[in-house]
């Protein structure tokens, strides 16, 4: 019996150090995981900035030049919505904001949103989103050009009964075998240019104030 508590004893021991060890390999492993996921996302949202507004078309630091505008549930995303303002001799042009399209496939897709001071679109890029590889995966710019379709539309181009996919009654292409992610996308962009046409006085504004 001795032999035998002793040996329990013992597996014991090794399996308390071998979770301990485990554990912790685990928490180094996400730690340095997220933190890379992290800055590959900032490299992404900073692509995306100047993919939207190019450095020819502004002449200020568009990466620090970011404002606080009026929180909204259109654009879902919590609190003030922190916005990137572009520029030329110090003038505002336009700017470019963060919006989610929380009904896509696979959950929530993530956007920036170029708008100029008139309420045209500048340009939209997906900078997150779980959609299904080989299907909804093409709102990126590198699976197809459709997230290019946004670029000069505003709220009255087309009419707001059109801002939908095709097989909805709209003017925006869905993807063979895919509507509900490009579908969400369209609806996601037209909520932001929404939001900018009822908040269209205090956002230029927030813009000129610091200019």
């Amino acid at each position: 019996m001795a032999a035998l508590a002793q040996s329990i004893r013992r597996s014991a021991i090794g399996l308390g150090l071998f979770a301990i060890i485990t554990g912790g390999s685990i928490a180094v492993t996400q730690a340095l995981t997220e933190e890379r996921i992290q800055e590959e996302a900032a490299r992404a949202e900073a692509r995306a900035l100047f993919e939207i507004i190019p450095e020819s078309q502004h002449d200020n630091d568009l990466l620090n030049d970011r404002v606080q505008l009026p929180a909204s549930e259109r654009l879902a995303t919590p609190g003030p919505v922190t916005v990137w303002v572009a520029r030329q001799g110090g003038a505002p042009t336009g700017f470019i904001m963060p919006a989610v399209a929380p009904d896509g496939y696979s959950g929530d897709i993530r956007l920036l949103v170029g708008i100029d001071l008139e309420g045209t679109v500048l340009g939209v890029r997906v900078v997150s989103h779980r959609e299904t590889p080989g299907l909804g995966d093409r709102i990126e710019t590198k699976k197809s050009d459709w997230i290019y379709s946004f670029e000069g539309r505003s709220l009255d181009n087309p009419e707001p009964r059109n801002w939908n996919v095709k097989k909805n009654g709209g003017v925006f292409d869905q993807f063979t075998g895919a509507t509900i992610t490009p579908r969400a996308v369209v609806k996601a962009v037209q909520k932001s240019l929404v939001y900018f046409r009822q908040n269209r006085r205090e956002i230029l504004n927030r813009l000129e104030e610091t200019s």
